[in-house]
């Protein structure tokens, strides 16, 4: 893989993480394409990931320097109750990523399964735009609903699943706020994204030789683009209009199960 590789997978990832298409099925189908592709484990894609985080970390850094703040002395308990919530959407996610790990990466070499997945998510952005409730904010999402969202993104580890979308999802099927949907999934991806990278830290004495650059390049390309698809994702979500990308899921899903080999 050379640099203009790295850049364009670095460039699908950043667009897709946070836009609902989902980047994994995205990534296996665009390296799928590439013959010289080749990574230890999913290291490529766990770097990728990490640009990303940094693009929620400047995205969102008063939120996230707002929740650290709560946990000092005299902090605001709204904001401690976030944390909590968080922290406990986290669990099913890493149950699931840490008990299935080994299945889970042998997914990221079937670019057919990220297909069908793909046809997944499409049906789950739709539905989600079917029921209207009385907006929720974030403090009120509670422990039942945390809990949904924290699975959803522990699903979304497959690769077609979107885990923006499927969280953002469940949680305003379940009745929260779009804006505040989208910043509890924001902010859930920080944990799931760090314990994603702890696991694939003994992969990186396994990166080819000369890997180094495209790697690089590719998390630099995935964190400019991640900043711009956060800012047109909050645009859409403010106008209701996830059914586009439901749209786009199938027609992709569906075009790669029809003509590639």
């Amino acid at each position: 893989m050379g640099g203009v590789e790295g850049a364009l997978l670095g460039l699908i990832q950043g667009l897709t993480e946070f836009l609902p298409v989902s980047s994994s099925g995205h990534l296996v189908l665009a390296q799928s394409l590439i013959p010289s592709f080749h990574q230890p484990g999913v290291l490529f894609d766990t770097l990728l990931h990490l640009a990303t985080l940094f693009a929620v970390l400047v995205f969102f850094r008063r939120d996230v320097w707002n929740l650290l703040a709560s946990l000092g002395p005299g902090g605001d308990a709204g904001s401690r109750r976030v944390v909590a919530l968080l922290l406990l959407a986290t669990i099913p996610t890493g149950l699931i990523g840490v008990g299935f790990k080994d299945a889970l990466e042998a997914l990221f070499h079937e670019p057919r399964a990220a297909a069908a997945m793909l046809l997944v998510t499409g049906a789950v952005l739709w539905l989600s735009e079917l029921r209207r409730h009385r907006p929720l904010g974030l403090a009120e999402i509670g422990v039942p609903r945390s809990l949904a969202v924290g699975l959803a993104q522990g699903l979304a580890i497959i690769p077609g699943i979107s885990r923006s979308g499927s969280t953002i999802a469940i949680a305003t099927l379940l009745g929260v706020r779009g804006e505040d949907a989208a910043r509890f999934s924001f902010l859930l991806s920080i944990p799931a994204i760090c314990g994603a990278v702890v696991l694939q830290v003994g992969e990186i004495s396994e990166v080819p030789a000369g890997a180094g650059v495209p790697y690089l390049l590719g998390a630099l390309v995935a964190f400019v683009s991640g900043l711009l698809a956060i800012r047109l994702l909050m645009q859409v979500i403010r106008a209701r209009r996830f059914r586009w990308f439901a749209v786009y899921c199938w027609a992709l899903g569906s075009a790669y199960l029809l003509f590639a080999s």
